[in-house]
């Protein structure tokens, strides 16, 4: 199976005011089309990083970075733009939700941006993406009316109404109960097996890392285990 994704000894340092912090260190990682991927580790361990530089929200500080058979460092921001919103769907720890928007507008802005799927397109997507993740109810609601848990569906709905390529989620089911939890994980499984969608998490969930193909287990920036882990099969409904 082909690469979609690789890193070949990729350093991300930040430098606050004299001092050098090593946030990623020497990372060499390749990432196959429609894989299950879980990025595991402590708190600064390098996982959001690491989805950063990856997501093209971040660039390496060296080495390389490959998504989809594009050298990131090499691109233009416009093309860096088109990769993001056409390839890629980001489920940011932070929500990143406008709040002037309702849910519905909220998940439908990534289909408007890619101009090419008509009104009443984007309404089935929309609509059927909100009724996946259990949000039906609170459609015309703002962000500011719902609870973290519900953000965080708004956030991850908008990730995956254009069905893209690959989908980068840090820490997906962190605001969010059990039950709602197994329903998000089975949703993107649904996507990962019927669509070839490569997802790649950070988190710290055993739910998770428990259907993941595999677990890349970082520390202090460096990779510090990988392992196979068998993929326990997941009755999903479309």
């Amino acid at each position: 199976m082909n690469a979609i994704v690789t890193l070949n000894e990729v350093v991300k340092e930040y430098r606050l005011g004299s001092v050098v912090v090593p946030a990623v260190r020497g990372v060499t990682l390749a990432i196959d089309t429609g894989e299950f991927l879980s990025i595991a580790g402590p708190s600064g361990s390098g996982k959001t990083t690491l989805l950063n530089l990856i997501g093209c929200v971040d660039t390496a500080t060296r080495g390389t970075v490959t998504v989809d058979g594009q050298n990131t460092a090499t691109l233009s921001e416009r093309a860096l733009t088109d990769l993001r919103l056409h390839k890629l769907g980001f489920i940011f720890q932070s929500f990143n939700l406008i709040g002037v928007l309702n849910v519905f507008q909220n998940v439908e802005f990534p289909l408007l941006l890619l101009g090419n799927v008509s009104k009443v397109e984007r309404t089935r997507r929309v609509e059927k993406i909100i009724e996946q993740v259990g949000l039906s109810e609170h459609i015309r609601h703002r962000p500011n009316e719902l609870s973290g848990g519900q953000r965080q569906r708004v956030a991850i709905a908008r990730a995956l109404v254009t069905n893209p390529r690959i989908v980068l989620a840090d820490e997906p089911t962190a605001n969010l109960d059990s039950v709602t939890g197994d329903k998000i994980i089975q949703l993107m499984k649904h996507m990962n097996d019927n669509q070839d969608t490569t997802f790649i998490f950070s988190t710290h969930d055993p739910k998770v890392t428990r259907y993941a193909d595999r677990v890349i287990r970082l520390k202090d920036g460096q990779i510090d285990d990988e392992n196979g882990v068998p993929a326990k099969p997941l009755a999903v409904s479309a």
